[in-house]
């Protein structure tokens, strides 16, 4: 690697995706082994559904963001 970069600016462009995600979404980073089992938004909410309906009641809370 080198100590420093030049950057042309000049080229750069507004995010595209930007506008796709909306303010009630949270986005969340998986690690490369999980994002191989599981290669669709869908297939990880589908999956994150099923253990939170497989949960007790009483360990049902509102998670918190950091």
């Amino acid at each position: 690697m080198l100590p420093e970069y030049n950057f042309d600016y000049s080229k750069a462009r507004p995010n595209r995706f930007a506008g796709r995600i909306s303010e009630k979404r949270l986005v969340v980073l998986i690690d490369p082994e999980v994002s191989q089992v599981f290669t669709t938004p869908e297939a990880v909410n589908a999956v994150l559904r099923a253990l939170v309906a497989a949960l007790p009641k009483s360990t049902k809370r509102k998670a918190g963001r950091k």
